[in-house]
């Protein structure tokens, strides 16, 4: 993989996964979640596993959008009325 490709990758899902923990942080409070009915973890923790959680979503969203691209250019249709 291009450093190129890696870029396009990682840049706009590092960009999405601040905007998404903000939302979802700004509407959740880290000490309310309890994982198994003991486990409570603190803020910075839980803030930065959401963050990294984010982060590996919209990346793999990113790949597979760029997988799934063209590899040639698409060609504009030729105008047939002239």
């Amino acid at each position: 993989m291009k450093y190129q490709n890696l870029m396009w990758i990682l840049w706009p899902s590092f960009l999405m996964a601040g905007a998404t923990s903000a939302a979802v942080f700004a509407l959740i409070d880290p000490l309310d979640i309890v994982v198994l009915n003991t486990l409570q973890f603190d803020r910075n923790v839980v803030y930065a596993a959401g963050f990294f959680l984010f982060w590996i979503m919209a990346a793999l969203s990113s790949a597979l959008t760029l997988y799934m691209a063209p590899r040639t250019p698409i060609q504009p249709p030729s105008d047939s009325l002239s």
